[in-house]
C-alpha cells in the first residue's frame, strides 16, 4: 500500500509538472499573430468587417456553446488564460495547475489513509484535481457574467443620458467606468484604456466582447459599429437596446422559475445512486468491493454510469432554453 501511494503521488506530480512546463512558456507565434491582428484593426478603413464578424459570432454563439465547453477542458494555455481573466481574479496558469495538483494529492492521500481501494482513490483524486478547479472557475465566470448582465442596462441608460447631454461616446464610456461598480465599470475601464493607447473603438469593444462572450454585450458592439458606419440617433438606439435587454432578462427569470421543479428532480435522480453507493460502502465495504476487482461488476457499473449520463443529458436538454 505504501508503494502504491508513493507511485500514484509521483506520477501525478510528474504529469502536472509537465503540464505546467508545457503551458508555462509564452507562445511567440500566437503573440505575433495577436499583435498583427490588433494593428490591422487599428488601421482599418471601414467597420464592415468588424460588424460582419461580430454578427456571425452572435448568431453562432448558441450553437457553439457545447463545443466551447468541451474545448475549455483542453490543456491550451491561451484558452486557460482567457478563462482565468474572465473570473476577474489575478490568477495565473501556474497557480491553477499547482492548485489542481495539490488537490489531487490531498484527495488521493486522504482516501488511501481511509483504506479505500487504490484504483478508486486514484480515480476520485484525478476527478477532483481536474474537475473541481474547472467547475470553480466556471462558477466564478458565470457569477461575474450574471453580475455584468444585471447592471449592463443601467450602464446603457447612463450612456444615453450622457449622449443626450452632448458628450461624445468615448467620454460617456469614461463616465460609465467611473460611476458603475463591479464588472461593468471594470470592463468599460478596459475599453477606455485600449482606446487611449491607440486602438479603434470597434477593436476595443470587440476584445471585451470576446472575453465576456455574452450576447448582450455583442448586441451593444453591433449597435455602436453600425451607427458609426451609417449614422443615426445613437441615444435612441441605445435606449431601445436597454429596453430589449431588460425584457430579455425578465424572460430568462420566468423560464428559470418554470424549469426549477424539473431541475430539482434531475438533481435528486442523478445524485441518489451515488448517495446510496456511498452509504452502503460506509456500512459494508466488502459488499461493494467486487466493483473494483471483478470484471463483470466493473462492466455493469460502467454501463450504469453511461446510461445515467445519457439520462442526465436528456433531462438537461429538456429544460434548456435559448433566448
Amino acid at each position: 500500500m505504501n508503494l502504491s501511494v508513493i507511485l500514484i503521488i509521483s506520477v501525478a506530480f510528474l504529469a502536472f509538472s509537465l503540464l505546467v512546463i508545457l503551458l508555462g512558456g509564452p507562445s511567440v507565434g500566437k503573440a505575433k499573430a495577436r499583435r498583427l491582428s490588433m494593428l490591422k484593426d487599428r488601421h482599418a478603413a471601414s467597420t464592415e468587417a468588424v460588424v460582419a464578424a461580430q454578427m456571425r459570432k452572435t448568431i453562432q454563439s448558441a450553437g457553439n456553446s457545447g463545443n466551447s465547453q468541451i474545448s475549455s477542458l483542453m490543456p491550451r494555455r491561451d484558452l486557460m488564460e482567457l478563462r482565468l481573466r474572465r473570473t476577474g481574479k489575478n490568477w495565473t496558469v501556474s497557480q491553477y495547475m499547482f492548485g489542481a495538483m495539490g488537490l489531487f494529492v490531498l484527495v488521493t492521500g486522504g482516501l488511501l489513509v481511509l483504506r479505500a481501494p487504490v484504483m478508486l482513490a486514484g480515480m476520485l483524486g484525478l476527478l477532483a484535481g481536474v474537475g473541481l478547479p474547472h467547475l470553480v472557475v466556471g462558477q466564478l465566470i458565470k457569477k461575474r457574467v450574471a453580475r455584468f448582465n444585471t447592471r449592463f442596462p443601467d450602464a446603457i441608460d447612463l450612456l444615453v443620458r450622457g449622449l443626450r447631454s452632448g458628450l461624445p461616446v468615448t467620454e460617456t464610456f469614461q463616465v460609465v467606468s467611473q460611476e458603475m461598480p463591479g464588472p461593468v465599470g471594470e470592463e468599460f475601464k478596459g475599453v477606455v484604456e485600449r482606446i487611449r493607447i491607440g486602438n479603434t473603438m470597434e477593436a476595443a469593444l470587440q476584445e471585451t466582447a470576446a472575453m465576456l462572450a455574452t450576447p448582450e454585450f455583442q448586441f451593444f458592439c453591433i449597435t455602436i459599429a453600425i451607427q458609426r458606419e451609417t449614422g443615426g440617433n445613437l441615444a435612441e438606439t441605445l435606449a431601445n437596446l436597454s429596453d430589449v435587454l431588460r425584457k430579455r432578462a425578465q424572460m430568462k427569470l420566468k423560464i428559470r422559475a418554470m424549469s426549477s421543479e424539473a431541475k430539482a428532480s434531475a438533481y435528486i435522480v442523478g445524485s441518489l445512486p451515488f448517495f446510496v453507493f456511498a452509504m452502503v460502502w460506509m456500512m459494508n465495504p466488502v459488499y461493494l468491493a467486487g466493483f473494483f476487482s471483478e470484471e463483470r461488476l466493473m462492466i455493469a457499473g460502467a454501463g450504469g454510469l453511461v446510461w445515467m449520463s445519457i439520462g442526465v443529458f436528456i433531462m438537461s436538454r429538456m429544460i434548456s432554453f435559448e433566448i
